[in-house]
């Protein structure tokens, strides 16, 4: 996997080809010195110039293999300029290389269509007539989905937080924090409420409320449920009370998060008001750099990323080890960003700041759809305020943790964009105060929900023919192939500049055919019916503990699947009966192969694999200094989670078992907590990697490691990708999912690990000391190898029924230990045999553990003896 992906080539890697030195630095620059004095209304007729040349570009026509010699030209020339643009540092020139693709990709793709209308339409009969029309209707809504994002991302707007030192804090806004919960675990609000108590901020200023839904009144006496909530509310309001948080409830579940929302903003009093979903942990930055862009009286709300720190089923099934940008990338780190420059970005309904004058002026939190952040920032917009998007990720939150907790997220979205279409229509609605360019974005994002009957068309078009013989288009061949592969190629290289570092190639079909169905079917019942469904909160924080298929939610793909497979049975057929159709056989079945790969991987992300470790490891660097005993080492973490770290260091020390480990965050918070040893092993030459657990740790400790791990944060690791994309290795990587999701589990390696020493020991069996030589000691055992077989003051001998009786009673035995030989009873031990083992030299080595039922009695000498080894 590591081979197949790369970081950005930074500019001066190689020297440059005369023509490439020419497309790179001259053509742009030519462009810039030009334009730069131009204004709005040129460019307008700039604009129209473009699309005057266009025109001939579009519609004349030519011989075949003048198509293919012109196709062969353009994706040649879309390929050399993504290179250049690859190497290019300036964002400015850059922008000229987009700008430059979009247009080539759209000439390209309106010739297709032309082409597409004037010659392939097939209406031979009814049926083949029914295919034609659904084909063509998918295929169009896949140039209207291009157009409509080549729209959202023509300029990506950047945007730096505004300095609050230059504010005096007596002038600044006062925030209430809304956390609001239904039936969440309550350590998972827990994390939320301490991390936004710890945000900083002007003191006085900030408080936490937690909007608990979860009312135990909804249900009737004796069901379950009621007691189940009852003592769920009961912790809620006692986590409160000990955290200095404010527990607010209702007495009704009405339009459920909005309406929970909308009743706290009429018993606060804060001038801003932050909405954290209570898995989203925010970092101690949140207000420190989103207050300040409200000193714009027109702003509303200010909207940053929601960024999660475990793997989602598309991560975790197809086990993409994090090198794959994860399916809300793309939304948030650029869709968002050149909705933002129109004043269109979206509130997400969490890690979000509003103006709660603004809010309450559109009626509050839109209860009419599902998807009630859309559609309140569509409000807030249409009366003309501003919205502003900011880039940094300052919030961790739980994805789903199941594919059928995944599809109910997404229906959920999808129904409530496909209700705010069908309710609000946003780009004709003349009651809609908005611009042009805002309706165009809201249009693009209210109807790309409606992906899954075309996507769906797509997989069964050339099933079509290769089994039935339905034609969906006349002629097709090696001439289509001229006209479909410059359209195709050269849009996959437009997007391939803007999304190159936020989503792979292939990987938008995948997330498509794997909601095709659910999408297409909930869309089209909104569509139909924009009052049908409800808020439906989802599943956070499940555990998958073993390997099961999604049956219920992939059925019906799996069906698809499978009528994609007999297509192909079916090739050998078509080219002994029909070789004179070899160029339509050849191309149905390069489409069918292509589907059938995309949909094995979309299957895969049903197929379930299980968890290997209890919580989730953050990829994060800390410090961390290991205390044991008198000694002292530093190192860094690797990654670490709530019960465990792997930890970096320069040397190969020799600690005992358990140690005190301190974890400092990026400013000023750390953890003390105790840790066992599990494994160590060298990296390389100068870096040594230590496994630990964290054991016995506390409430108080666990709230302190909280706030080092997901508050302390200065940026998220996740904030700036490392890897861009390869289309063909992203291809080769999607088309060997299948072998990586049936591979073998392999757990976590765990092996003993205690300190180094050599130590006088003697093991008290049955009546008499043998002497042996302690070679590792530690707080929970140690190894022991016997000198002798013959008792130290007598003659008996151990003998095979004694090493049986050891191996399989694993008794419990005295041990002494001394670093001296003398005064052994004041090194007097109990301990439990676990393991027998005969060594090369012929010496037997007994591994033995000290009963956790003696621990609090031995520690104290343990630790006392480790200490002067």
């Amino acid at each position: 996997m590591s081979s197949s992906y790369r970081p950005p080539r930074k500019p001066g890697d190689r020297q440059r080809p005369k023509l490439g030195n020419w497309l790179i630095d001259l053509t742009p620059k030519f462009f810039d010195r030009h334009l730069e004095q131009v204004g709005l209304k040129q460019l307008k007729w700039l604009a129209l110039l473009l699309l005057i040349v266009s025109v001939p570009l579009v519609i004349t026509p030519i011989q075949v293999w003048q198509q293919g010699a012109v196709a062969v030209f353009l994706i040649l020339l879309g390929q050399l300029v993504v290179q250049a643009e690859n190497e290019e540092s300036s964002p400015e020139i850059s922008q000229y290389y987009h700008l430059f693709m979009i247009w080539l990709s759209l000439v390209t793709t309106l010739r297709y269509l032309y082409y597409r209308l004037s010659y392939t339409l097939n209406f031979d009969g009814w049926v083949n007539s029914i295919a034609c029309l659904l084909l063509l209707a998918a295929e169009l809504y896949a140039i209207l989905t291009l157009v409509l994002a080549y729209f959202q991302t023509l300029k990506i707007k950047e945007r730096q937080p505004v300095n609050l030192s230059t504010i005096p804090e007596a002038e600044w806004f006062s925030v209430d924090i809304y956390i609001p919960t239904y039936n969440e675990d309550v350590e998972i609000v827990r994390k939320t409420a301490l991390a936004a108590l710890a945000c900083d901020y002007a003191l006085g200023k900030k408080k936490v409320y937690i909007l608990d839904d979860g009312r135990p009144e909804r249900y009737p006496e004796g069901d379950p449920r009621r007691e189940k909530f009852r003592a769920r509310r009961e912790q809620i309001r006692q986590m409160c009370q000990e955290l200095g948080c404010i527990h607010m409830t209702r007495n009704n579940n009405e339009h459920a998060k909005a309406g929970n929302i909308n009743t706290a903003f009429y018993k606060t009093d804060g001038d801003l008001v932050l909405i954290l979903d209570c898995d989203h942990i925010p970092s101690r930055q949140f207000l420190l750099h989103t207050t300040g862009f409200f000193y714009d009286p027109k702003v509303s709300f200010v909207q940053t990323p929601h960024w999660f720190y475990n793997p989602d089923p598309f991560e975790r099934n197809l086990l993409t080890d994090g090198k794959i940008p994860v399916g809300n990338e793309l939304f948030y780190k650029v869709l968002q960003k050149g909705n933002d420059f129109w004043n269109a970005a979206f509130f997400c309904g969490s890690a979000a700041l509003m103006r709660k004058t603004h809010v309450l002026e559109v009626g509050g939190i839109a209860v009419e759809t599902v998807t009630e952040d859309c559609h309140t920032a569509l409000r807030l917009h249409s009366k003309g305020y501003k919205s502003v998007y900011y880039d940094k990720i300052m919030v961790a939150g739980l994805a789903p943790e199941t594919f059928s907790s995944y599809v109910g997220q997404q229906v959920r979205w999808a129904r409530g964009m496909a209700q705010i279409l069908r309710l609000e229509n946003p780009l004709f609605n003349p009651k809609l105060k908005l611009t042009l360019a805002q309706r165009i974005c809201y249009f693009s994002a209210t109807s790309h929900f409606l992906y899954g009957y075309p996507r769906l068309i797509y997989a069964i078009a050339p099933t079509l023919f290769l089994l039935f013989g339905i034609n969906s288009v006349q002629g097709l061949g090696l001439e289509t192939l001229a006209y479909a592969i410059p359209h195709i190629l050269l849009s996959l290289s437009a997007n391939y500049i803007i999304y190159k570092q936020v989503r792979f190639s292939f990987w938008n079909e995948i997330f498509e055919f794997a909601m095709a169905f659910q999408a297409g079917w909930v869309t089209m019942l909104a569509l139909i019916n924009p009052k049908m469904g409800s808020f439906n909160v989802t599943d956070k924080g499940v555990s998958v503990n073993k390997r099961t298929f999604d049956w219920q939610s992939m059925r019906s793909l799996l069906l698809v699947t499978l009528v994609v497979v007999a297509s192909l049975v079916a090739i050998p057929y078509w080219l002994l009966l029909r070789p004179e159709d070899w160029q339509a056989v050849l191309v149905n079945t390069m489409w069918s192969i292509l589907n059938l790969i995309l949909l094995v991987a979309a299957l895969l992300v049903g197929f379930e694999q299980p968890q290997i470790r209890s919580a989730h490891r953050l990829q994060r660097r800390l410090n961390v200094v290991i205390s044991s005993n008198d000694q002292v080492v530093m190192g860094e973490t690797i990654n670490i989670s709530e019960t465990g770290a792997l930890i970096s260091l320069e040397s190969w020390p020799n600690l005992a078992d358990e140690v005190e480990i301190e974890v400092m965050g990026d400013f000023t918070a750390s953890a003390t907590l105790t840790a066992r040893i599990i494994r160590i092993s060298p990296y390389n030459d100068t870096e040594t990697h230590l496994a630990v657990d964290f054991i016995n740790t506390t409430p108080a400790q666990l709230d302190a490691l909280t706030l080092v791990l997901y508050s302390d944060v200065r940026e998220w690791y996740s904030q700036k990708r490392q890897y861009i994309d390869r289309p063909m290795a992203s291809f080769g990587f999607l088309a060997t999912s299948l072998r990586r999701s049936l591979r073998d589990i392999k757990q976590p390696s765990r092996k003993k690990v205690r300190k180094q020493v050599q130590t006088i020991g003697q093991l008290y069996w049955d009546g008499h000391f043998f002497s042996g030589v302690a070679t590792e000691l530690g707080v929970t055992g140690l190894r022991l190898e016997l000198e002798d077989t013959k008792a130290v003051s007598s003659n008996r001998i151990l003998r095979e029924h004694d090493w049986h009786t050891m191996r399989t009673v694993k008794p419990l035995v005295g041990l002494l230990l001394n670093r001296d030989g003398d005064e052994l009873s004041s090194s007097r031990f109990v301990a439990e045999i676990t393991s027998v083992e005969e060594q090369p030299n012929g010496k037997i080595a007994i591994e033995l553990n000290f009963p956790d039922k003696f621990k609090q009695r031995q520690d104290i000498k343990i630790k006392q003896l480790l200490q002067v080894l």
